[in-house]
């Protein structure tokens, strides 16, 4: 193999593991959102029912896990091809439309991603300032979650378009 074929691939070698890692490290977050949320509900309810004392500050922080569970699964989703997406349309017509429509889709996720960076980033500054109620906490942390999102869906889709553009696509549609 000469050193002009090798250089794609160790490109999409080291574009793959950066991504995976990337990936890995957002569902790491938002599985540890979700069971710190989890431990957080439960003393939520022994507070009120046991010591009769509910925890105030539970409420405002599970929206912020809330934020980190859905924006980071949702990018991850994006990485694994496991967003919810419509195939029918694409399964039906014949494999060169398939792949302007695969085109097009990640092109438009690609955008959509940049733009939930951009504005994202924008509302995360504009709100860094102020607090949270009861917990004092930064409201640009309720926003943080979609910034990140933005940008790792813009990464990952732009990974799919250039193993797309390079005849190495490997997603396959299927209808279950």
């Amino acid at each position: 193999m000469n050193k002009k074929a090798e250089a794609p691939n160790a490109f999409l070698r080291y574009m793959d593991r950066l991504y995976d890692e990337l990936a890995r490290g957002a569902l790491l977050l938002a599985g540890l959102a979700l069971v710190t949320m989890t431990l957080m509900f439960a003393w939520l309810v022994f507070g009120r029912y046991v010591l009769n004392d509910t925890p105030t500050w539970v409420e405002q922080v599970s929206h912020l896990l809330l934020m980190v569970i859905a924006f980071l699964g949702a990018s991850v989703g994006v990485r694994q091809d496991t967003h919810l997406s419509v195939v029918l349309f694409r399964s039906v017509v014949p494999s060169w439309v398939r792949t302007v429509f695969v085109f097009i889709t990640d092109v438009l996720m690609a955008s959509f991603g940049g733009l939930m960076f951009w504005y994202g980033l924008e509302l995360t500054q504009f709100k860094w300032k102020t607090l949270i109620p009861l917990i004092q906490w930064s409201e640009g942390l309720r926003s943080l979650p979609l910034t990140i999102c933005g940008a790792l869906v813009f990464l990952f889709s732009i990974g799919h378009l250039i193993r797309l553009l390079l005849g190495l696509d490997e997603r396959v549609d299927s209808i279950e």
